[in-house]
């Protein structure tokens, strides 16, 4: 995994605060793999609301599954992509994983109990937000994916909260080295 020189936007209030984006490159699903590890392990992960944001096929969902195994989900994890949300349970961490790329009415949100789920404890996983905007909350981070020719990913990971902020930095402290 390598970080990309492009760090745009300072956090608002202290010219000397890290940047708030970070742009990266996975040659491979290995690298992947690591970054979601790497996310698996931070604390404020707990109660955190994510979006990933793609193409079809960009690695969204590879990206959740890999997170899930590293936070210990067992069984078949599979994409909420005609459910809408597939909640999972990683010892008392509650999870919820949302696709909301058939999400096309705004009563839906109500009617299945979304409001409840967002104002409750646990991790908020949410691919193809912008099917749902208006009705998500502001997302602690913002993984946007991109899949390059080669079969490598391009992601840019962006803190929009104090829990995001959070995240970023901990995700940034000693990262992998270049292979």
């Amino acid at each position: 995994m390598t970080a990309a020189g492009d760090h745009r936007g300072q956090i608002v209030g202290s010219p000397h605060s890290p940047p708030a984006e970070w742009a990266l490159h996975w040659p491979s699903e290995d690298d992947t793999r690591a970054f979601a590890q790497r996310l698996a392990m931070q604390p404020a992960l707990r109660n955190a609301f994510i979006t990933l944001e793609g193409e079809l096929g960009a690695g969204k969902t590879t990206l959740v599954r890999h997170l899930l195994r590293a936070l210990g989900v067992t069984g078949r994890i599979k994409s909420p992509t005609y459910a809408v949300v597939e909640p999972h349970q990683a010892g008392s961490l509650d999870i919820w994983h949302f696709d909301f790329y058939r999400f096309d009415d705004p009563r839906e949100w109500e009617d299945a109990g979304f409001r409840d789920i967002f104002a409750g404890p646990g991790l908020k996983l949410a691919e193809w937000p912008a099917k749902a905007v208006g009705a998500l909350p502001v997302p602690d981070l913002a993984i946007s994916l991109q899949a390059g020719d080669d079969g490598s990913r391009h992601a840019r990971i962006a803190a929009a909260t104090p829990c995001g902020l959070e995240l970023l930095h901990g995700l940034r402290q000693d990262p992998p080295r270049t292979r």
